[in-house]
């Protein structure tokens, strides 16, 4: 068969705005290296931020108006744990959406017998263990359910080895999607 015209070499995924500006925020969060806090982002249709603040359509590419914009939360409130800090959260109704990225350590089950009972030396021992991994956890929610986990490892860090799925970390998806109900 005779093909005419140009022939694309690339299969180009299509992505749903959610996984595109979660895929965005997790490599501006790589970008900073690893041993960070937790960071937050709020999650905003980018034509409703453009209708608000009109001098930033400048720093939009042509097309992307109908994407998510995340925006970085500083200052978080001081918290005991992770749990903690998104029990004090709340959203306004212009924010559509929530990401959190958190760096956790990823042993085997096996590691976690015989654990001292002080939660102190049981960490210390778990950050040990020579099976251990480091991850960080890009974790995004939408108002309407939508959500999506991104996974990558200390040890394979590059943006091509980053792992998705919508049931990476179904505690946090829930615990995310709980800040944003009324």
């Amino acid at each position: 068969m005779r093909q005419h015209g140009p022939v694309t070499s690339a299969f180009q995924p299509i992505f749903s705005p959610l996984v595109t500006c979660a895929i965005e925020t997790e490599r501006h969060v790589a970008a900073a290296g690893w041993d960070q806090p937790p960071r937050l982002f709020a999650l905003v249709r980018t034509s409703g931020l453009l209708e608000r603040e009109p001098h930033l359509r400048a720093h939009v590419e042509q097309g992307d108006e109908e994407g998510l914009t995340a925006i970085e939360q500083e200052g978080l409130p001081e918290a005991s744990s992770l749990e903690s800090l998104l029990a004090q959260l709340a959203w306004p109704d212009d924010v559509d959406g929530v990401a959190l990225a958190v760096e956790r350590l990823v042993v085997p089950p096996e590691a976690e017998h015989d654990l001292p009972e002080d939660p102190d030396r049981a960490a210390e021992a778990l950050a040990s263990h020579p099976d251990r991994k480091d991850v960080r956890l890009l974790v995004a929610v939408l108002r309407d359910g939508e959500s999506t986990c991104l996974l990558r490892q200390r040890d394979h860090d590059t943006d091509d080895k980053v792992a998705s799925g919508a049931d990476i970390a179904p505690g946090l998806v829930q615990a995310l999607s709980a800040t944003l109900q009324d």
